[in-house]
């Protein structure tokens, strides 16, 4: 497992490795298990398939376990995802009641793990119950919230932090979203996997291979937004952008995403962008396999301008992902998108549709400014959003957590 960890060295550097190492000296040994609600689809789960086999390799015991839960269970935790983004989505109380039983049955089920495991962190609102039943624990129970909870609809928020109130601690992903709570709080943005089959550097003949398969004209600019296919992330507002940019300039548009097994909304909204596409031949939408990360790797890098034009978003991984492949980004002006996309720099903060459409122009026009914001956004990418990067501050937070009563912490050099 430590030639795992060592792949990174090439990338990041010889002192951020060492880093990891030092700090990992302390928690050898120590049982680590994260909790969440899916195992494929979303950015949650994308950073765990990556973060626990780092963590094995610094030489943690970490797992990794998914809840199970019926329809009407997540029904229940999208309103309150949505609600927690700002909707005003009451919850009926049998949902209510089903959500917490759905947690009961799910301790019951992992139990002996989360007893004995010296740090769990649980992710997001759909497992936060699990640790009322947790009685006599041995360990630290961290929640980890990924959504934007800046201005939630505060009924369902009040419902929700009777649940993480009693944690000894959580960690946001920007300082906007965190909520007062009775423990400490910790700020740790999100990161992509460079190593990862989405972000690989991919051979020439893959990538014609890919242009080929999808239709896509290689003598016509190529605009793509790669996310679930969520209301939040303004799929249709996507669509508006692309014809009002169309009217000046030859453009195709790639709407890509698959579904996650937490997100019951996902095929209502596909359904909504598939009646706005009509019968728009260079419009193409593609419902891919949650496991389709070289087929999403190859459009980012097949295409020349990446948008994901969200009206809420906790971070957007997929930003990230194409500024890795040196793509410019319209991102939407809120939430995590903000602390990636460098306004003018790495891409533009966008508002409407036509402020989207405004900037795909200028920089279609303008190819010398567009190829030096993909530089910049790559190397942005490499100082702040890498999973070694998120790996030094989570094991930074276990160490505070696990040494809580200490005054001074000790490293070994």
């Amino acid at each position: 497992m430590a030639e795992y960890l060592e792949r990174y060295r090439t990338i990041v550097g010889d002192a951020e490795i060492d880093h990891l190492k030092q700090l990992a000296r302390g928690l050898r040994g120590i049982r680590v298990v994260h909790v969440n609600s899916t195992r494929e689809g979303g950015g949650v789960a994308e950073i765990l398939h990556c973060l626990i086999p780092l963590k094995r390799a610094l030489g943690l015991e970490a797992t990794w376990e998914v809840i199970e839960g019926n329809p009407v269970f997540f029904d229940c935790t999208k309103k309150m995802h949505n609600a927690l983004q700002g909707n005003l989505t009451a919850i009926p109380a049998a949902m209510l009641k089903e959500y917490e039983e759905t947690n009961r049955r799910n301790f019951e089920r992992l139990e002996e793990v989360l007893k004995e495991a010296d740090i769990v962190f649980i992710h997001d609102p759909q497992p936060a119950p699990l640790l009322q039943f947790c009685e006599n624990r041995r360990g630290k129970w961290i929640w980890r919230c990924h959504i934007d909870v800046s201005r939630p609809y505060r009924p369902v928020w009040k419902y929700l932090r009777a649940f993480v109130s009693p944690y000894d601690a959580s960690i946001w992903s920007l300082s906007s979203f965190a909520q007062i709570l009775p423990h400490p709080l910790y700020l740790i943005p999100p990161s992509i996997d460079p190593l990862s089959e989405k972000n690989i550097d991919l051979d020439p003949s893959e990538l014609e291979e890919a242009r080929k398969k999808w239709g896509l004209d290689p003598d016509r600019p190529v605009i793509t937004q790669v996310s679930r296919f969520d209301r939040f992330k303004d799929p249709l507002g996507v669509i508006e952008a692309y014809r009002l940019a169309k009217e000046f300039t030859p453009l195709q548009l790639v709407l890509a995403g698959s579904s996650a097994s937490d997100d019951p909304e996902g095929a209502e909204v596909l359904e909504e962008v598939r009646a706005a596409q009509g019968e728009d031949p260079d419009i193409h939408t593609l419902l891919l396999p949650s496991d389709a990360h070289r087929s999403i790797n190859a459009l980012q890098r097949l295409s020349h301008i990446v948008l994901q034009k969200s009206i809420r978003e906790g971070f957007g991984l997929t930003v990230t992902e194409a500024m890795w492949k040196e793509k410019p980004v319209l991102g939407g002006d809120t939430g995590g998108i903000r602390i990636q996309v460098f306004n003018h720099h790495t891409g533009f903060l966008v508002n409407t549709p036509e402020g989207a459409a405004l900037r795909i122009r200028y920089l279609l026009r303008h190819r010398d400014r567009l190829r030096e914001m993909g530089m910049k956004a790559k190397e942005f990418v490499r100082e702040n959003f890498l999973i070694t990067r998120h790996l030094r501050e989570y094991l930074t937070l276990m160490i505070a957590v696990t040494h809580a009563a200490t005054d001074r912490i000790e490293l070994d050099g």
